[in-house]
């Protein structure tokens, strides 16, 4: 059985920055009202992150960034979107270990 280090300490998979914004138009933005949400680890029940508590505001600004990247993205090759997904898919698959044990 292989034990892994907890995100953070030396040797670690993975680590955790302490809080998340959204990321709307490609860039992390702050929810609208300043809010968010504890997120505790499952393991300890520990708050180990805060995530943005996104509202109306926040779901209209990605809905707005959403429709501005769609012309933009409409015109691209089917070539060049596949390349785009599959280069997503290969950063999963080179994840996968690190993904699947996520533990904090």
């Amino acid at each position: 059985m292989t034990v892994y280090a907890r995100p953070g300490s030396a040797g670690a998979l993975m680590s955790y920055e302490s809080r998340y914004d959204n990321f709307i138009g490609g860039e992390w933005v702050a929810p609208a009202k300043g809010l968010y949400f504890e997120n505790p680890t499952p393991v300890t029940g520990q708050t180990f992150c805060e995530v943005a508590r996104s509202d109306e505001a926040d779901v209209d600004k990605a809905l707005d960034a959403a429709h501005a990247a769609a012309q933009g993205w409409g015109t691209t090759s089917p070539a060049e979107r596949a390349a785009v997904l599959n280069k997503i898919a290969d950063r999963i698959e080179a994840n996968t270990e690190a993904l699947a044990v996520a533990e904090v």
